[in-house]
């Protein structure tokens, strides 16, 4: 790691087998807590590069711990979070909305770092149990449309660096890798970044798939479509910039999109969501970011006949029902 970081301080970066490497290295406990301390700051400082984000993520996908659930057509719903805006839970709402609507997802999620309540800290406060075995993930997916991957399960090389990420507090390039090592790899994935470099990182990346992807942006700085500005949207053969007008919906407060101070308080926020007694604000983020999943899978529908399926599947609360069932 020394002369890693030596390099690094150099103000050089990594190729991608170096990437590879360093993680591989960091997966088996090479490094000491402050080395990794150390090696995480760097990438604070400057801007990481698309060959050491390959090499990263190439290094956490062969470690991490293979899963077989059949031929399946499903999606992945998740941002790269730190983006500092502390919302509720609206990446794991919408993907219990269009599983609801009757797609197949397959989220992975990990523990908030950064944030008092990631997407594992809320499905574990509603009852959810992490599984990796592939039967019951199977059966999830067969009666409910959906399953949730936590990733310290599927991810053992991140046990090396949990407690760093945590003492640090802070966002790390580690939460840029959590999006895109999905353990199942989906045949689809809606991703939010907070910003336009990690925006393009993304897209770079992502074009060399074989996925159908739609990478979100709101200009105001939100790892999703917060409908608090304008937002953008990246996919394989296009991009685009919304209003929340042009969508059909109202351009809303930031402080209606609040997440709770507690893990207890975001699972209260995100049960009453699903109950159907959500505020407008938050419905209409939901829905529009469930839409846009939707979309995924019915190209040719307008996004705004697919926020309206979404509406209609929260509203009606099908998707309560079916998360309920999952659960029990």
């Amino acid at each position: 790691m020394k002369n890693i970081l030596q390099k690094l301080l150099a103000q050089q970066t990594l190729t991608m087998l170096e990437a590879e490497e360093t993680l591989r290295r960091i997966a088996v406990g090479d490094f000491n807590d402050y080395q990794l301390a150390a090696f995480m700051a760097v990438f604070q400082l400057r801007s990481i590069t698309l060959d050491e984000l390959k090499g990263f993520r190439t290094a956490l996908l062969a470690l991490a711990r293979p899963i077989d659930l059949g031929e399946i057509d499903s999606i992945d719903l998740c941002g790269t979070g730190g983006d500092g805006k502390d919302t509720f839970n609206i990446s794991t709402l919408a993907a219990v909305v269009v599983a609801g609507a009757g797609y197949t997802v397959t989220k992975h999620g990990n523990y908030g770092v950064s944030s008092v309540c990631g997407s594992s800290n809320v499905l574990e406060a509603m009852g959810y149990q992490f599984t990796a075995d592939e039967q019951i993930l199977k059966q999830q997916l067969a009666k409910h449309k959906i399953c949730f991957l936590h990733a310290p399960l599927f991810h053992p090389a991140m046990k090396a660096v949990a407690p760093v990420r945590k003492g640090l507090g802070i966002r790390t390039f580690f939460n840029l890798l959590g999006p895109l090592v999905n353990p199942l790899q989906p045949t689809k994935q809606l991703v939010g970044v907070s910003n336009l470099k990690t925006l393009r990182l993304y897209q770079y990346l992502l074009q060399e798939t074989t996925r159908d992807f739609t990478i979100v942006h709101a200009l105001d700085g939100y790892d999703e479509v917060s409908l608090t500005g304008d937002f953008r949207i990246v996919q394989r053969d296009k991009e685009q910039q919304w209003q929340p007008e042009q969508i059909n919906q109202q351009r809303q407060d930031p402080i209606k999109l609040a997440g709770g101070t507690t893990v207890k308080a975001a699972a209260k926020i995100f049960e009453t969501i699903l109950e159907g007694e959500g505020s407008v604000a938050q419905n209409q983020v939901v829905c529009t970011n469930a839409g846009l999943a939707i979309q995924l899978f019915e190209p040719q529908k307008k996004l705004t006949d697919c926020i309206a399926i979404a509406e209609e599947t929260l509203l009606s609360r099908k998707a309560y029902h079916n998360f309920k069932l999952l659960l029990s």
